[in-house]
This record gives C-alpha cells, structure tokens and sequence, in this order.
C-alpha cells in the first residue's frame, strides 16, 4: 500500500483543502491553484514538481491512518520558513518540502547528521539523492555533504547494531545495501595471523547479480580489540556521488568502514577484493582505484595493485583488486591517455608558446596603434583583433593553474569564465577572417558594407559573450565553471585548473561551434588555394609570354620562388583562420603523438605567426603609400579590399 509519507504539497499561497486520489498502488496529487504535482507508486520513486521545479517532501505520520476511499479531500494549515514550507494536516500528518536548489537541500542534509541518525534517515538521504539528482550530480559542495552524512548515518547503524560474534546483520535500503560483520576471536584464531579470512559483500539485486568479494588481513583485525570488532561493507546500486570528474566507473562500489571509524591503513599483508565487471576493448584498461573523501575527493591508484589477468567467460572480467588500507573501491575504466613524460613536455611547450604568444600579441596591438592612419584598413584590423583575442586567451591560460590555488573561488571561475569567452572570441575572428577573405579575393564586387568593422566587431565580441552569459545565468541550476582535475592514467599526478567543470557542457558546445567555423574556415581556404593556383597559371603564362618576346624563359628559380611564395601564403592563411585547430579532430581516439605536438607548438604559437603577418601586412601597405605619394596619379583603392 502507498505509504503516508508522501501526502501534501502546496504552493506558499495555500489552498485550504488537500485533495487526493488512490488507484491501487498509485497516487496522484494535483493542486489546480497551486501548481503542485506529486506522482507516487509503490516500491519506486516519487516524483514531486512545486511550480515546475523538482522538490523534495518528507512528512509524519500522527495516527497511522490510511483512507480506503479513492477520493478524500482535508483541511491543511500552511507555515511557510527561510528554506522549506511545513503542512499541517489536521489529524493525520505533518508536511515538509524542499525545493531542489542549493540552499534548501545543504540545509536538509545537514539535519540528518544528529546522534540519534539511523536507517530512516539513510532512506530520506537517498530519497534527496533521487529526487534533486541533477543539483547533486553538478554541485560539488553538495557531494561532499552528501558523501560526509552518509558515511555519519553508516557508522551509526553500525554503533547501534546488536551482532553476534561470527555473524551478521543486513541492512537493504534499495540504492546500497549494508552488511554489519562482527568478526570472531575463534575465527581469526583459526585462519592464522599471517592469512586473510573471507567475506562476501552484499548484493543488491537478487538475479543476475556479480558479487564482491573481500578478504581482510587476520593480523590487522587483531589489533582491533573484540569489542569493537565490527566491519560494515557498503555495497552501492548507485555511483553517481562518487563522481566528481566524470570518471567512467565499471564496478560495484565497495565501502569498508570499521567501528568508531578506525582506519586500516599501510597494511603489511594487504585488503583483497574481486570484483566482475563487463569485457571492455582493447584501447581501454580497468584499474583498481579508492576514493580520497579525506582531501582531494577523487579516485587515486597509490596503494592499489590490479591483477585483471582471470576471465569468467567471454563477457565477463574479474578483477582483483589488493590495497594497503580501507576506503571506497571501485574498478574505473581508464582510456588510453598520455604518458606522464609527453604530458610534462607537452605542457613546457604550451606555456613557453603561451608567453610568447601573448608578449607578440600584445606588441600587435602596440604597432598597429603606432601605425594607424586616416585610411580605413580592414584587414589590418581583424587581423590585430583577432591577436587582441588570442592575447587574453593566451594570459588567461597562464593563470587558470595559478587560479584554483586562490582560496576564494569567485576567482577560480572568474579565470575560467574569461578563458572560456576568450577561446570562443578567438574561434569567432577566425570564422570572420574567413568570411572577409572570402569577400576580398572570391567575391569581388560589391564589397563595400556600411559600418562593416563595427559590425564586425559586435559579432566577434558579441556573440562569445551571449553565449558566456547564458551559461553563467543557469549557476542556480547548474554550475558550469570552477577548478576541474586533470589526472594522468596509471599515475597519481593532477592537474588543477580553472576551467568547465561539466564535460558534457564543454563538448557539446565547444565542439559543435568549432566544427562549424572549422568546416566553414575549410571552405574558404580550398576556395582560396584554388584561386591563387589559377592566379600563378595565369601570371606564369603572361611571364612566359613576356620572356618569349624577349628571348628569355622561365627560369626553375623563378618557378620554385613563386611556388614558395604561394606556399608561404597559404600556410599563413592556414595559421590566420585557424584551421589548425582541425588537428584536434585527428588527435582523438588513439594517442597519436605527432599531432598532439603539431596541435601544440602550431596553436599556442599562433600569436607569434599572426604577429608577422600583421607586420609584413603593414609593410605592404606602408610601400604601396610610398608607391601613391611618388605616383603622378594617386590610384584609389577601396578599403574593404587593402591585404
């Protein structure tokens, strides 16, 4: 039968009557004025939206009265605090909802964690978990809350629970299941001080169910007095606390907690487990990992040894997994990444490219302030903005590690906000010089637009920052920015930096706005490259044509110059419309360390050859002034097409 607890929710304005309909083992609740939906069948979630947005609601039974009607209307009374809102309902129950934001549910999670926390409250924690899902898997603080009060209400089944010796006592909340051993002297006695004695996690779903399996060292238990001999062994349904960092976690999460949390740790002999997780591909390993929810709150490898050598069948893998010292396990699915040695070079040229990049983009700017006339120049001018856009990506860059070792975090996302705006000013320039090289070399005619920079400018400036302001306008609902980790498989070396924090968020749109100004930049350069091809055809004919006249012929080393000039252009136009870029693309999948230090020395010195694109941009131009002034008769040339 649906339990009591979920009876009421109502809008702060409340309607004075709460009315609802039973249908076998389903509930319906529905508040026409006040816009209140709860939704509930038995053995399975509840749904509850209070004005469009998921909630929370926990009630109290008085009497533990049922109604056998189908239809049944009461009278309530409404009190409304700083974070929940309390129903009375005469009689019968008393009510409590929690909106799904930030405040609210801190607020609730903490209230769980009292001395007297027990099954009941581990079931509400869960029920929070279930219904506010999207908060919790984006707020990191309210992970740790989460994870922290759990771990409290676990240890205090464990302190209350009565277990005979060599015995235990199960504890099936749906989402984890908990087993209390009480390990006996006779039992250690008979194992041997120097061997393990064998125990069996529990399982959650009774078909189809891999078990984990442990064995702990008979030595360390020893030292633990008969008393306080109590192990717990936490088996979870549901991982999605233990991801912080969008780890891909292929197993069972095990917890192994001992009485008044005493800590095995720096084991001689050490903690075995088996764990069966599915047969993956060959480009991917699993390794044994353990949960730091002391400090770092991540899943690290020191004191973890994997043996993945035994196979079930053709599907299945077990792992064994031996560590020096007890906490949350699991077996993580790890994709080949990058050596620990690539990963430090790789990152001396970035930032040794970044420097440079930043000190030559700067002085871009400086000359072309220094250089400026009363013509209006517009290639000059995207070419300094789209350097004006890489300066702050590239001095950005160089803060986000220094950022997230900075104690306020408004700081950390500040950098990572202004890294993010600036990569997608970068992209927009080089879209925009595409579309002007376009309008300059393809699309002869007609090229003249009103207020063209200024248009210009709104769409490179502009568009990145809507784009940047929505995503920091959802915060409430979901935090986008902030210090992320960057691990290096089979090692324990991180990387902390102030950058997008969701890595669905991040390719979903990074990658769709780059693959569209990459197609489109491609295009262009193909376009560009054929028109300069037929450009050389025709000045090669001409030059010949010209020589045949004079007795002279086309020399291999004016052949091999103006192929080389060609050459030279393409590769800066290539540089300037950043389809470099493109060699992320051929980088993913496999490890391919080529274009991993292509990609790297070519886009962190993009600054650099942009620099001397602009000053032999503004060398041409100085001569060609030079050229109108000694003219006879000055030739006009239109701006929009000055290169």
């Amino acid at each position: 039968m649906v339990p009591i607890l979920l009876l009421l929710l109502l809008h702060e304005s409340l309607a004075e009557q709460v009315c609802f309909n039973i249908s076998g083992f389903n509930m319906s609740i529905n508040f026409t004025p006040a816009n209140v939906d709860i939704h509930d069948h038995v053995n399975k979630t509840a749904h509850c939206k209070k004005q469009g947005l998921s909630c929370v609601i926990l009630c109290e039974s008085r009497n533990g009265t049922w109604f056998n009607e189908s239809h049944v209307c009461l009278e309530a009374e409404l009190t409304t605090f700083s974070t929940f809102s309390e129903y009375n309902i005469y009689n019968y129950s008393t009510c409590k909802d929690f909106v799904c934001e930030y405040l609210p549910i801190l607020s609730l999670i903490q209230s769980l964690q009292h001395d007297r926390a027990g099954q009941k409250d581990l079931m509400q924690l869960i029920s929070i978990r279930e219904a506010c899902e999207q908060l919790l898997s984006s707020d990191v603080k309210l992970k740790k809350a989460f994870l922290s009060v759990e771990k409290h209400i676990i240890h205090a089944i464990m302190n209350r629970t009565k277990v005979e010796a060599g015995s235990y006592v199960n504890f099936d909340m749906r989402a984890l299941s908990l087993n209390v051993f009480n390990i006996s002297e006779a039992v250690l006695n008979s194992a041997g001080a120097d061997s393990s004695i064998h125990i069996e996690a529990p399982q959650l779903l009774a078909e189809n169910e891999t078990s984990v399996e442990v064995w702990l060292p008979v030595y360390a238990l020893l030292n633990i007095p008969e008393m306080k001999r109590i192990i717990g062994l936490v088996t979870y349904l549901e991982h999605s606390q233990f991801q912080f960092h969008q780890e891909e976690i292929a197993s069972r999460v095990l917890r192994i907690e001992l009485l008044e949390e005493r800590r095995l740790h720096n084991l001689t002999q050490p903690i075995k487990m088996s764990f069966e997780v599915t047969k993956i591909d060959s480009e991917s390993q699993l390794l044994c990992h353990y949960f730091d929810e002391v400090s770092d709150w991540r899943w690290k490898t020191d004191g973890c040894e994997t043996d993945n050598s035994t196979y079930n069948d053709q599907q299945d893998k077990k792992i064994i997994c031996s560590s020096d010292h007890a906490t949350p396990f699991a077996v993580l699915l790890i994709r080949e990444s990058i050596s620990s040695v690539h990963w430090e070079i790789l990152s001396y040229i970035s930032y040794i490219g970044c420097g440079l990049s930043a000190f030559f983009t700067a002085l871009s700017l400086v000359i072309y302030v220094f250089s400026r006339n009363h013509k209006l120049d517009y290639s000059i001018s995207i070419h300094v903005s789209l350097s004006g856009a890489l300066f702050l990506l590239n001095t950005t860059f160089l803060l986000t590690e220094w950022g997230a070792t900075v104690d306020l975090d408004w700081v950390c996302v500040f950098i990572a906000v202004s890294l993010h705006y600036s990569l997608l000013c970068c992209f927009t320039w080089m879209a925009i010089e595409a579309l002007h090289l376009y309008l300059l070399l393809i699309k002869v005619f007609n090229t003249y637009y009103k207020h063209y920079m200024l248009k210009l400018s709104l769409a490179g400036w502009g568009i990145p920052g809507v784009i940047v302001a929505v995503s920091l306008g959802v915060k409430n609902y979901k935090q986008f920015y902030g210090a992320t980790q960057m691990t290096m498989t089979d090692t324990n070396q991180t990387n902390t930096i102030c950058w997008i924090t969701d890595d669905s968020f991040f390719y979903s749109l990074n990658l769709v706005y780059f693959s569209l100004i990459f197609i489109f930049n491609t295009g262009i350069l193909m376009a560009v490259a054929s028109s300069i091809c037929k450009m050389k055809q025709v000045y090669k004919s001409n030059s010949k044509l010209g020589a045949g006249a004079k007795g002279k012929s086309w020399s291999d080393s004016q052949r091999f110059s103006a192929s080389c000039r060609s050459g030279l252009t393409l590769m800066g136009l290539t540089c300037l419309m950043g389809t470099t870029w493109g060699l992320a693309f051929l980088g993913s999948g496999y490890v391919n360390y080529p274009i991993l230090y292509l990609f790297c020395i070519l886009n962190s010195a993009q600054g650099c050859f942009i620099f001397l694109w602009i000053c032999l941009s503004v060398k041409k131009q100085r001569k060609r002034e030079m050229e109108d002034k000694m003219s006879s008769t000055p030739v006009r040339t239109s701006g929009t097409k000055s290169e």
